[in-house]
């Protein structure tokens, strides 16, 4: 088996088809389609069901391809730690983190890190779901994760600061008049909520529960930014990280009483290359919330 063979069967899984595979890699389909073959063979099972709407992966080949992911994606960054100088990184970053949480600081330590390393690829994406945050870090597919909550080493996670949540007003909201908001005082309101396995519905439910009230729903959404805008035109209320406030609406955000935030942790991939600790260096220079008297949320 080789490092290719991973590579073509990663395509073909994620094309659906020798034809469109071979065309993303570049290469002739019938190199793809011997590739293919050679590698169940060496394997002595079937990676993919041939099906009248296309190739589709076996439960034996959907197993494999998780931990052929894996393979490639280390053997990617062994490259490009390889070929990295002391003044220069090439290469790609994988980032990824829980939904709401470094918005403000993320911009600032990117832009620095292209700037330093112009030719270092770095793909940033937001993951609604703590539990498959989790997963992603444990199979090894992220270099850089932010997250409340991990069960990484302490050398591999690192506590940055916290996020803390504030709840957004419709304009001319009663409650704007206050510094803070007591979510008791949202008794009968109805909600601008997140999805169901979202780390951000999990925080709003737990709060509620803990003040003895109602989930009432108005909406739901998958972006910070729409809840934001939908509860500014007086949808419903909603609860997000101050950091993931858009800008303009700031005038409608009030903390919450007590205060209620998370913490916010780096995690690193195993075997971390020069890209991801630079990065990680750049984020700690941002401005994180470090006050002792918020109550994290669990």
């Amino acid at each position: 088996m080789s490092l290719r063979q991973f590579e073509y069967a990663l395509a073909v899984a994620e094309e659906g088809s020798v034809t469109a595979a071979a065309e993303r890699l570049r290469v002739a389909q019938p190199s793809v389609s011997q590739q293919i073959r050679g590698l169940e063979r060496d394997l002595g099972v079937e990676l993919f069901d041939r099906t009248p709407a296309g190739l589709v992966a076996t439960a034996v080949g959907r197993a494999f391809l998780r931990e052929a992911e894996v393979a490639v994606s280390a053997a990617r960054k062994a490259r490009a730690t390889a070929r990295a100088g002391a003044d220069e990184l090439v290469g790609e970053l994988v980032v990824a983190a829980q939904m709401g949480f470094g918005t403000r600081q993320f911009p600032g330590a990117l832009d620095t890190l292209r700037r330093r390393f112009p030719r270092l690829e770095v793909t940033v994406f937001e993951e609604p779901s703590s539990a498959e945050l989790e997963r992603m870090c444990r199979r090894g597919v992220l270099d850089l994760a932010l997250m409340a909550a991990c069960e990484q080493t302490p050398a591999d996670a690192h506590h940055l600061g916290h996020e803390e949540f504030v709840v957004v007003l419709g304009a001319g909201h009663r409650l704007l008049a206050a510094d803070r908001v007591d979510l008791r005082e949202l008794e009968g309101e109805a909600w601008v909520r997140f999805d169901r396995d979202s780390a951000l519905d999990g925080v709003l439910l737990g709060l509620l529960k803990d003040n003895d009230l109602a989930p009432a729903t108005a909406a739901r959404v998958s972006q910070t930014a729409t809840a934001v805008r939908w509860a500014a035109h007086g949808l419903g209320v909603t609860l997000v990280p101050v950091s993931a406030v858009p800008h303009g609406h700031e005038h409608l955000v009030r903390p919450v009483s007590p205060p209620v935030s998370q913490p916010v942790i780096a995690v690193l991939r195993q075997g971390a290359g020069p890209g991801e600790t630079a990065l990680l260096d750049l984020l700690r220079r941002e401005t994180w919330t470090e006050s002792a008297s918020y109550a994290p949320v669990s």
